[in-house]
């Protein structure tokens, strides 16, 4: 057989690639598309980009929502119809009711879990943490957003058993989605990533989240500002309220296609009335329910920072949270569900209802003390007609008195424990319901007490109950969360605006009573976390102004001459694992010129020869750091006498990580997040 010549070789593979370059069919069509694509392109974006990338957002969130509440309603009708289909036998249904849940959430646990351990829990703690600075790695990666979107699912189809929702899982979701079509971004306007951009996305995702839950987009606006912020641009501001009210009003208009409402509406039916909703002496009833709610706030938010520190530290729960997550949830789940069995406990908890429904029975106007006698029988399931929901409240053997107070008294302790769970859940919708049940109890005390209404100016007007269940959402999940916001978002999530000033009155008493006490839920798991999050320097603490920067910053700074040679580099880069390191302008003058990045120096390293190193190899031994290294300047610097209050504020502003300390432009010590957050603890539990 006859070789090939090596040219003919050559000449053979240059001849099959210009065929293959030069086979492309309708070359002047597809440059005539291709110009009319980046006309297209030109005249879309003259606008702004951020529009339409701030549009996706919204849109697909709430088809993320609404597929799955829808999603979760055909799980949670199944399992319904499952346990009424097994008859009368007790066993059956018990199994019936457990074991179904136990296999969502264990299915839930084990699946998020498995693809990213980061898929837990609500995620607000994480993204607060990534908004001051701080970049949390996978938190954001498109693989959590698959995981959390499966887990979720399952996890609200395990129904009110687990008491769990889904407004925190879906800030984060919104946040992932909002980072991805940041890079999508870059790549279609063919620009570098720049984290300004993808920290403005963010903050519109924030709003999202709450609107494609409740509906509601300027509450969610608000909430999001209040809950995921130290500081607030106000550039942002449109992007946050245009994207969320995409999302809310697409969210509402699925339900309009779906048929499930004639037209857009609130999410939480409710028919209060607004001739005369609320009579004035009751304003007094309305601070003792935020009073109340501030109250219980406390304490809940004490439990809960305490039993999720106990759960870490006790080595049964901590070994099965480490190895076998599935098995932890199974055996909470299976407490929790035997708890809430209708035929025990559960008749006193109105168990059979879900958390929509829960909302829609406890804002219902009419006083159900003198509804009870006239109450059907519970051996049918729960009725259709949001009309006939209060019916599952009433028990033959307690008042209607007796089921709300034995259900917050049994949700108290079983909201916390919900919370150790491994799996993707929000524990904002379970806070709401709790305070309507507290306003419900207090609204349906004061038509105990006054039957005939509250005397005004001759007139009589009847107590109304759901204005207080009203309140008692607003006010508990507000002072849980530590947010004002809320007043707002109950309004808006029930279409119902008779109420809001009474409503604010009791969020603004129940938060005054809280902040001052405990930090808020998300604050408080960021410190069980230990997560690198600043904490807040509170009101009372007046001495954070006498506190100085020279009392707490890190006085022992590895700093680098211009002048140093590979050996003083090669030292430093041995002394700290820092990522940037101050240049001084010699030895003997400790003036700070300005700070060099740490991959600068093992570049520098990598390009001259050391010393000791034989002779055979060909790098250079001159040369100095001040020569080869591109000294960025200090744009921020503290001095000795700056107050602890100034030198956080700077921290929060400006997302700062480190920032050096001068006394007259001589450098003297650096200040770290490590040390202002155990100053601020020392400020606060003074040893």
């Amino acid at each position: 057989m006859k070789r090939p010549v090596p040219g003919e070789e050559e000449e053979e593979e240059e001849r099959v690639l210009v065929s293959e370059q030069s086979w492309r069919p309708c070359p002047k069509a597809r440059r005539r598309l291709r110009g009319c694509l980046e006309w297209v392109k030109r005249q879309l974006f003259r606008v702004g980009e951020d529009w339409y990338f701030l549009f996706i957002l919204g849109v697909l969130m709430a088809l993320i929502s609404f597929v799955m509440d829808l999603l979760v309603f055909r799980l949670y009708e199944a399992h319904r119809w499952l346990y009424q289909e097994v008859g009368d036998v007790l066993v059956l249904k018990y199994l019936s009711w457990t074991i179904y849940p136990i296999v969502m959430a264990t299915f839930s646990t084990g699946f998020s879990q498995s693809i990213t351990p980061h898929s837990g829990g609500s995620g607000i703690p994480e993204l607060k943490t990534i908004l001051t600075g701080v970049m949390l790695e996978d938190y954001l990666a498109i693989k959590n957003f698959g995981a959390k979107v499966v887990g979720l699912t399952c996890t609200l189809a395990a129904g009110s058993t687990v008491f769990l929702g889904k407004v925190g899982p879906f800030v984060h979701l919104s946040a992932m989605a909002a980072a991805y079509l940041g890079k999508m971004r870059t790549s279609v306007m063919k620009e570098y990533e720049n984290k300004f951009k993808q920290n403005e996305m963010l903050v519109a995702a924030q709003a999202v989240g709450v609107a494609t839950v409740f509906g509601a987009p300027i509450s969610g606006v608000l909430f999001s500002i209040e809950v995921m912020s130290s500081h607030f641009a106000v550039r942002d501001y449109w992007r946050g309220f245009f994207a969320a009210t995409c999302g809310a009003f697409m969210f509402r208009l699925l339900a309009v296609f779906n048929s499930e409402q004639e037209t857009i509406a609130a999410l939480f039916k409710s028919d209060l009335k607004i001739d005369f909703p609320f009579d004035l002496l009751e304003t007094f009833f309305f601070v003792i329910l935020g009073a109340v709610c501030g109250l219980l706030a406390c304490a809940y938010l004490f439990c809960q920072r305490w039993l999720l520190a106990a759960v870490r530290d006790n080595r049964l729960t901590a070994k099965l949270l480490a190895t076998d997550k599935p098995i932890y949830t199974a055996l909470v789940v299976l407490l929790l569900a035997s708890i809430t069995f209708p035929p025990g406990l559960g008749r006193l908890m109105a168990s059979r209802l879900t958390m929509k429904e829960y909302l829609i029975s406890l804002f219902d106007n009419r006083t159900w003390g003198l509804l009870v006698p006239n109450a059907s029988s519970l051996a049918a399931p729960p009725s259709k007609d949001p009309w006939a929901l209060w019916q599952e409240w009433c028990h033959p053997s307690a008042t209607i008195f007796g089921t709300l107070a034995f259900f917050l008294m049994m949700k108290f302790w079983m909201l916390i424990l919900a919370t150790t769970l491994p799996l993707p859940a929000g524990y904002f919708m379970p806070i709401f319901v709790y305070g309507a049940a507290i306003g419900r109890l207090l609204g349906e005390t004061v038509a105990l007490l006054f039957p005939q209404g509250i005397h005004s100016e001759g007139a009589l007007h009847l107590i109304i109950p759901g204005g207080y269940a009203l309140a008692g959402a607003a006010a508990f999940s507000g002072a849980v969360t530590h947010s004002i916001s809320t007043a707002l978002l109950v309004c808006e999530a029930t279409g119902h605006l008779s109420h809001v000033l009474l409503v604010t009155v009791a969020v603004l008493v129940a938060n005054a009573i809280a902040q001052k006490h405990q930090p808020s839920f998300y604050e408080g798991t960021i410190i069980v976390k230990k997560l690198p999050y600043l904490p807040r320097i509170r009101s009372r603490h007046m001495a954070s102004y006498q506190v100085v920067v020279e009392e707490f910053m890190e006085r022992r700074v590895v700093a680098l001459a211009k002048g140093s040679g590979f050996e003083e580099v090669l030292a430093a880069l041995d002394a700290s694992a820092d990522a940037e390191y101050p240049v001084l302008e010699s030895a003997g003058s400790p003036t700070l010129v300005g700070t060099v990045s740490r991959a600068q120096l093992v570049t520098f390293l990598q390009s001259r020869k050391h010393p000791q190193a034989p002779q055979g190899e060909k790098l250079p031994t001159a040369g100095t750091l001040g020569e080869s290294c591109a000294i960025e300047p200090v744009m921020f610097q503290l001095l000795p006498w700056t107050s602890l209050h100034q030198a956080h504020h700077l921290f929060e502003l400006l997302k700062l990580q480190r920032i050096f300390v001068t006394r007259f432009g001589e450098l003297v010590g650096a200040v770290s997040r490590a040390e202002l957050r155990r100053a601020i603890e020392e400020l606060a539990d003074p040893k």
